[in-house]
């Protein structure tokens, strides 16, 4: 069979491909086309954006006061309102006055509002361990970890002054503090403030207490523990 010219097969393989890229776009009108359609993409998403943080920005600007700031509505300038005259916290009708701040009709309580137990002296040990003893330390005589360290040193629990005090006095120092001593109201309810003054009562009595005093049930064990 007779080859082709050379020129003829040119001819075919230009004609060939021209029918390959019959209907095809250049490479460069393609790539425009194509940012072109990603371009208003993320224009549509830009402005999405914008259209949703508009639609919150009243709620980040409402009229409201902060805390303590001046207010020129109020004629004494303060945003801050006080509590409006008679009325209670929700939880803090806070009636008995004995419990609550240990003294009624001006004197501090000589006992404890409630009957003293075991469960009673298993959680004011507890609760005097945790907040009173870095201080006080756990017997009571004034030389916790924290006094070592440089604090100041208070009155021992033993001390016949203190001894004398009246049960309501360490309620009343426990929630509002006394001399170097913060209130610990916000970080003891004031049953366990209670509970942890009794328990310093048991602290005292353990430390000046005699063999008369310990229960006959208790005794025989004690006398022969000293054997």
């Amino acid at each position: 069979m007779p080859r082709p010219a050379a020129d003829e097969s040119v001819r075919a393989g230009g004609d060939v491909a021209a029918g390959e890229c019959q209907g095809l776009q250049p490479l460069g009108r393609r790539r425009r086309t194509s940012w072109g359609a990603s371009h208003g993409v993320w224009l549509g998403l830009i402005l999405a954006m914008l259209a949703a943080s508009g639609c919150r920005q009243d709620m980040h600007d409402q009229p409201k006061y902060k805390g303590y700031r001046i207010s020129h509505f109020f004629d004494d300038k303060r945003s801050v309102r006080p509590p409006i005259e008679g009325t209670v916290a929700r939880g803090h009708l806070d009636e008995d006055e004995g419990f609550f701040t240990g003294t009624r009709a001006g004197a501090l309580l000589q006992d404890l509002p409630f009957p003293v137990d075991g469960e009673v002296m298993a959680r004011g040990r507890e609760r005097y361990n945790a907040f009173c003893s870095p201080c006080h330390d756990r017997v009571g005589n004034g030389g916790g970890i924290v006094v070592l360290r440089g604090y100041k040193a208070p009155r021992s629990f033993h001390m016949d002054e203190v001894r004398r005090l009246p049960v309501g006095y360490y309620f009343q120092v426990m929630s509002t503090g006394f001399g170097v001593m913060p209130s610990y109201a916000a970080q003891i309810s004031p049953r366990d403030r209670w509970v942890i003054a009794a328990y310093i009562r048991a602290l005292q009595v353990s430390q000046s207490a005699t063999l008369d005093d310990v229960p006959d049930s208790e005794r025989a064990a004690l006398e022969k523990a000293d054997d």
